[in-house]
């Protein structure tokens, strides 16, 4: 079967309105089909890949959220003067600074040993999950959430 292709260029316009003021602009876009036998195919290009959200670490990520949710007024500043990005991992970096430090220091309290480990496994999993939740409590109270 034979398909004869024919290209037709259409003029669009789009109304778009802009919630902060109110106004009405239209914009165009100019589309070209083609007509493959009895159908009409866009001529579509793809601009590339989708913008993927950058991820800063565990505690920058909680950080930009509550930035982004709570203080949205240290939000704007810091990403109009460019360096939301530099805070977002300093944040980040400083919190597993003080999670490596602290964290043995609580398990050496808690009494989590080696041989604690070889006899009841399950206890020590316990007591470990117990000092990381005490260190997260003052990385998030210091750090994240201040």
């Amino acid at each position: 079967m034979y398909f004869k292709c024919i290209k037709y260029n259409i003029q669009s316009a789009h109304l778009w309105q802009n919630e902060a003021t109110g106004e009405r602009t239209a914009k165009t876009a100019k589309l070209t089909y083609t007509k493959v036998g009895d159908y009409y195919v866009p001529d579509l290009i793809l601009d590339g890949e989708p913008k993927q959200d950058v991820f800063y670490g565990k505690y920058g990520d909680l950080r930009r959220t509550y930035l982004k949710q709570y203080k949205h007024e240290l939000w704007r500043e810091l990403a109009g003067n460019g360096t939301l990005k530099a805070h977002l991992l300093d944040i980040d970096e400083t919190a597993n600074e003080w999670m490596d430090r602290m964290l043995p220091q609580i398990m050496k309290s808690a009494g989590v040993t080696e041989a604690l480990k070889a006899c009841d496994q399950m206890a020590w999993v316990e007591l470990v999950n117990i000092c990381k939740a005490k260190v997260e409590e003052v990385i998030f109270a210091e750090l994240i959430y201040s």
